[in-house]
């Protein structure tokens, strides 16, 4: 099968994408409005950029009815400050209540019955329910395009990191107790650690 990206319609070339790369770990982003209402929504266009500076990124697609904005796109251009709560397998229903397109004035975690708990260098509150947060303040965003199908990438300077004290051992945060979801094409999800194999990386070629 050959395919021209360019003339197929958007959730067409969205499902190619979806398909294709995976699994996808989630990033279930935490924001603030200007009048202090919380917000919260995962998104699994999600990874690391580099060390140092430690930056992530993120991709909030542009809403797929209207072309509009997601608030929280508008709340990090808005104030410069989110969190990344990493999502483990115990809180995936209460992630996946979030993705709801709720008003901009709803309280997603309210809603979702997760608890805030205040950061220590963002305004932005983490969920105490994540494993792990990293607090970040937006290093930069770039948009592409402003219909539906278009979306925004979203950099993170993160400032801070606060990682559950059973999880931390020797440096490294121990996967098997984080026990991460990620996310498959159209309503499926991988299970945590479902199959994991080694091999060691060749430092030249023999």
């Amino acid at each position: 099968m050959e395919i021209t990206p360019a003339a197929l319609e958007w959730r067409d070339a969205y499902k190619l994408l979806v398909g294709s790369i995976l699994p996808r770990p989630i990033a279930f982003v935490s924001t603030m409005d200007e009048k202090g209402t919380a917000n919260a929504a995962p998104f699994s266009f999600f990874t690391a950029i580099c060390a140092d500076p430690m930056l992530i990124c993120f991709s909030p697609m542009r809403r797929g009815t209207d072309g509009a904005k997601k608030d929280t796109l508008v709340n990090i251009e808005s104030n410069g400050q989110f969190v990344i709560n990493i999502v483990s397998e115990s809180m995936a229903q209460q992630m996946n209540d979030c993705a709801i397109e709720f008003a901009p004035d709803i309280d997603e975690m309210d809603e979702a019955g997760l608890t805030k708990e205040a950061s220590v260098c963002v305004r932005v509150p983490r969920i105490r329910e994540s494993l792990v947060h990293l607090e970040c303040e937006l290093h930069q965003v770039l948009h592409f395009g402003n219909k539906p199908g278009a979306g925004s990438l979203v950099i993170g300077k993160v400032v801070h990191v606060h990682v559950k004290d059973e999880l931390f051992d020797n440096g490294r945060i121990d996967t098997e107790k984080l026990q991460p979801i990620g996310r498959m094409a159209g309503n499926s999800f991988t299970d945590p650690l479902a199959k994991t194999f080694e091999m060691i990386r060749k430092t030249e070629k023999r």
